[in-house]
């Protein structure tokens, strides 16, 4: 069993959501997972999440978000998780502030997830390397992995298999339009594309611009009318940006060239249509979690 190390030690990290540069469906497994390409982007659109170590054999959750039960709630199944992996007889005191919409595709819940085991991991003292995080977070969510990769990647399989790509700090322009999706809904759809031809990393990074499709919109914006409005909003206000999905959706947005106007921009985005969230936002290099603790 580890050590406490610091009844009341206090962690505070940033958790970034990211974007789907690009996303092909390129099979499905005899079990039912779909097998994925795809770009990962970080960017800095963060939750803050506040962890507490405690001498009390529990993971207590502060504030918790409306509607979602404990045993839902990744942030408390990944400090659950890593207690039972590791034997851990203390526990955490977790508090979440969200900033990441849910049911965006923004990786919100997987990244605030991931955070918690890279924070617990130092908190607790475990010791534990990137790669046994990993096989943690896979059980969590596809998306975990990544996150706790900690930088852009080349991401296949069903989120297991992980590549570095070149560091961007591109700017984008984000919209999430409030209708959310149900990944699930996505991908039982019958009308869903399951069988794009692979690439390969070296032929995205030699053409990045070729590969700007989500097989996942088409069926989002038959059953979501709201992505098709933002798609449209983004490309009239930034007609060279590409617009796209990201993930699942419903979030949207475009790769914003570095002669836009920004400040047209942000006086245009005061005025969206009720309810919708849009920001304009940069790429990361690195999870902004890991500048806190040791990615050992």
């Amino acid at each position: 069993m580890s050590e406490l190390k610091i009844d009341g030690a206090t962690l505070e990290l940033r958790c970034p959501a990211k974007l789907n540069l690009f996303l092909h469906i390129i099979g499905r497994r005899t079990d039912g997972y779909h097998l994925l390409q795809s770009a990962f982007q970080l960017i800095d659109w963060c939750d803050t999440l506040r962890l507490t170590a405690i001498s009390e054999n529990t993971v207590r959750r502060i504030n918790p978000i409306p509607g979602v039960a404990p045993e839902q709630d990744l942030v408390v199944r990944a400090a659950q998780l890593l207690k039972e992996f590791c034997n851990v007889g203390h526990g955490v005191e977790i508090d979440l502030m969200k900033e990441i919409p849910m049911g965006a595709g923004l990786g919100g819940g997987s990244s605030d997830a991931a955070s918690t085991l890279i924070g617990l991991n130092h908190l607790w003292g475990l010791q534990l390397d990137t790669k046994t995080l990993c096989q943690i977070g896979l059980k969590l969510g596809a998306d975990v992995p990544f996150f706790l990769f900690g930088q852009n990647a080349f991401v296949e399989g069903i989120g297991e298999q992980i590549q570095a790509l070149p560091s961007e700090t591109s700017e984008f322009l984000v919209i999430f339009p409030n209708q959310g999706i149900a990944t699930s809904q996505i991908f039982q759809d019958p009308q869903l594309t399951r069988d794009h031809a692979p690439i390969t990393i070296d032929g995205f990074i030699a053409s990045p611009k070729s590969f700007q499709s989500n097989d996942c919109q088409a069926v989002a914006v038959r059953n979501c009318p709201e992505v098709k409005l933002a798609l449209d909003w983004i490309a009239d206000v930034a007609p060279n940006s590409a617009p796209r999905m990201s993930g699942s959706g419903s979030s949207v947005f475009g790769v914003l060239d570095p002669s836009q106007d920004h400040a047209k921009l942000k006086n245009l985005l005061q005025n969206l249509p009720k309810g919708w969230i849009g920001r304009i936002v940069r790429g990361l290099n690195k999870n902004p979690a890991y500048n806190l603790v040791s990615s050992e």
